[in-house]
């Protein structure tokens, strides 16, 4: 017999089922994030699927829970693999970009809402990283060209291709329908 929160109205199975789910997400995004089909010179990459992971969680049960793991999932992504130049560019970099991969979680009701979520988790993910390009990385844009084509270039090259990459894998209709029943029982 499950106990209800009196709070979220939840019983306590149910939420152990979505921190289960939210960690085993967050650990398939570390793992993916190490098989890197193409690195950037300077930071970032084309993965197998990490952003996906973290997007599915929002998917599954909504945006608070997408967030929150995308942020945690940052915080392990700098405590594995740290660069600071700031703690204002470690806020941004990791826990504020990987975090707004969970904006995926606003469309998890609605139809097509993975390929729509995952779509506005990456442009999330893209602005907070364009922003970090532009104030801290600035130097590195090539003499004679604006700071924010530089950066929005830069993350727009490894964040695009996976975007595309991932949009075009979770739109095919067996893929989609695999996904769709994880989501059915995540959310039981």
């Amino acid at each position: 017999m499950s106990q209800t929160n009196s709070i979220t109205g939840r019983s306590a199975s149910s939420a152990v089922k979505r921190l289960v789910f939210s960690a085993m997400g967050i650990a398939l995004a570390i793992v993916t994030s190490y098989i890197k089909v193409w690195e950037m010179p300077m930071g970032g990459s084309v993965t197998l699927l990490s952003m996906l992971f973290i997007c599915l969680i929002g998917y599954w049960f909504g945006a608070g829970y997408g967030i929150l793991a995308g942020a945690a999932y940052g915080i392990l992504q700098f405590i594995i693999d740290p660069y600071m130049v700031s703690v204002l560019q470690v806020l941004f970099d990791y826990p504020l970009a990987f975090g707004a991969l969970g904006l995926s979680g606003f469309f998890h009701n609605r139809r097509y809402g993975l390929q729509m979520g995952y779509v506005a988790g990456v442009l999330g993910r893209f602005v907070f990283s364009t922003l970090s390009g532009v104030v801290f990385f600035a130097a590195y844009a090539p003499e004679g060209m604006n700071p924010w084509v530089y950066s929005a270039l830069y993350q727009g090259s490894y964040l695009g291709a996976e975007g595309i990459v991932t949009l075009v894998l979770i739109s095919i209709p067996p893929v989609a329908k695999a996904l769709e029943t994880v989501k059915r029982q995540a959310a039981v």
